[in-house]
């Protein structure tokens, strides 16, 4: 299968603390690639740089076959990069629909345009009605965001990034705070989603990730310490020793 997404060499310091060193990966264009390690071991700040929120000092990100090392958040957005994050982002007065729809406006470049025909709106909140049915939560279209469960406003989250139209899909520990219930819900939603983009996952939830995951890779302090199949992780003397402990784990 094809890449979409390659990281190489990436470093990112702050002070003397070495957050990431010499991070290499490739992602391929569908399927969900997971990103896991203990706590400080620089998942968030390697997705920070592929994301754009930080840029790193060495290193280059290549999405698409172009170098985006140095691009901002939006132009990584409109080639095709969206990401959810570990605290729920919403606008909470709007409705649900009205969240995915403004995200479909944004995209379209429309959210400042008065003069957009109500054709054109029709259609936006059409679109925002069949994404809300791709992620499983049509039935609360028209409840305020604010209002929803926090498993309905994570796959709220998930709905807003697909409306943006992304290649790939970066999801920051989506199911924290969630029940076992919504966990399945999100599995699901994400196993579809799968087969039709590419997902790079950080998840703490073991057995979502070695249940869901095509590839994973594994940092510990700042590092890639193991990096192949689920099946291959779970049988790692390295991923047990410095991430789960002495305990094993199945997948």
């Amino acid at each position: 299968m094809t890449d979409i997404l390659s990281i190489s060499g990436i470093a990112k310091r702050f002070g003397g603390f070495v957050a990431v060193e010499n991070v290499t990966m490739l992602i391929s264009e569908k399927g969900i690639h997971s990103l896991i390690g203990p706590n400080g071991a620089g998942k968030s700040t390697l997705f920070d740089c592929i994301t754009g929120i930080l840029i790193p000092e060495s290193g280059q990100v290549t999405f698409d076959g172009k170098d985006i090392t140095r691009w901002s958040v939006h132009r990584r957005v409109h080639a095709g990069m969206a990401r959810t994050f570990q605290i729920t982002s919403l606008f909470r007065a709007l409705s649900a629909r009205e969240n995915v729809a403004l995200a479909a406006r944004s995209r379209a470049g429309a959210n400042f345009n008065v003069w957009r025909s109500a054709s054109s709106l029709a259609d936006v909140n059409q679109k925002a009605e069949l994404i809300l049915a791709d992620v499983g939560i049509a039935h609360v279209a028209d409840q305020l965001a604010g209002e929803l469960s926090h498993g309905d406003q994570r796959a709220l989250e998930v709905a807003v990034a697909l409306a943006l139209e992304p290649r790939v899909l970066f999801m920051d520990e989506p199911t924290a705070g969630m029940g076992r219930e919504d966990v399945g819900h999100l599995s699901d939603v994400l196993r579809n989603l799968g087969k039709r983009m590419a997902i790079l996952l950080v998840e703490h939830d073991m057995s979502m990730v070695l249940r869901l995951s095509d590839r994973v890779t594994v940092l510990a302090e700042g590092k890639i310490i193991a990096d192949g199949s689920p099946d291959e992780i779970s049988k790692s003397p390295e991923v047990e020793a410095i991430y789960l402990g002495s305990g094993s784990f199945e997948v």
